[in-house]
């Protein structure tokens, strides 16, 4: 069964254009790398995936309608974490707020176990009891991994999570990504601007409002591909080296 298939999915806010006829298929248990320059959609494909921004095509996921799927199936990690860090909260209620809409002022037993074990599989159950105000970048980034981790997903998307994180760290992040997918058989697609990352990926997505390449590494990131995404090679190498998405 396919995880995710998209057919002639377009996305438009006003009269710009964000993503227009991306058709593909993701095998269940895929790691894809999605690269891209900046401006190239990549983040609103999450979000149509998600059903968080208007599309028009075609989007099914485990082979049903994006509406009829669970959303407890699905995770995700945004790129921009939008909430006020003065907020007096502790990181384990926050990952706790994967398990349920409404933020929860008493933890039960069972919700504060659930949120512990999601930590702990990110290396950060030493943060439990931190406030997120107090929290660096990269400490942030594993406690919103392990919100999305929480309900344990079989489709996990991740847009850009090593921003803000050191090299060291961003090798932990896919040690635990790589880990959990091991463990569960989950599809993971993430926004990366790591070439290195992209290339130990199962099937890489190049995008540029259209789909560039879709496949394995070698093919995906072929001279022609990277060529006709970025405009040329030297500017797809200055842009992995750091920026933002839109």
């Amino acid at each position: 069964m396919w995880a995710l298939e998209a057919e002639g999915l377009s996305v438009r806010f006003g009269d710009f254009v964000a993503l227009e006829g991306v058709s593909l298929k993701v095998p269940e248990g895929a790691f894809v790398a999605v690269i891209g320059p900046n401006g190239a959609g990549k983040s609103t494909l999450l979000k149509s995936f998600l059903g968080l921004v208007p599309f028009r095509g075609e989007v099914r996921l485990f082979g049903h309608p994006l509406r009829a799927v669970d959303p407890k199936r699905i995770g995700y990690v945004p790129q921009i974490k939008t909430f006020d860090r003065t907020f007096p909260a502790l990181s384990l209620e926050l990952v706790a707020t994967g398990l349920r809409p409404t933020w929860p002022f008493r933890l039960g037993r069972e919700a504060r176990a659930l949120a512990l074990e999601a930590l702990r599989r990110v290396g950060a159950e030493d943060l439990a009891e931190r406030p997120l105000g107090r929290l660096s970048g990269g400490q942030l980034q594993r406690v919103y991994l392990a919100r999305a981790l929480v309900r344990r997903p079989k489709l996990l998307l991740l847009d850009e999570p090593a921003t803000g994180v050191d090299r060291v760290g961003e090798v932990d992040l896919y040690r635990y990504l790589e880990a959990y997918q091991a463990e569960t058989g989950a599809t993971v697609l993430m926004i990366t601007h790591d070439l290195d990352a992209a290339h130990h990926a199962s099937h890489v997505l190049v995008l540029n409002r259209r789909v560039i390449g879709f496949g394995p590494p070698e093919r995906a990131l072929s001279e022609a591909c990277l060529r006709q995404a970025f405009g040329h090679l030297g500017h797809a190498h200055g842009v992995y080296a750091g920026g933002k998405d839109a």
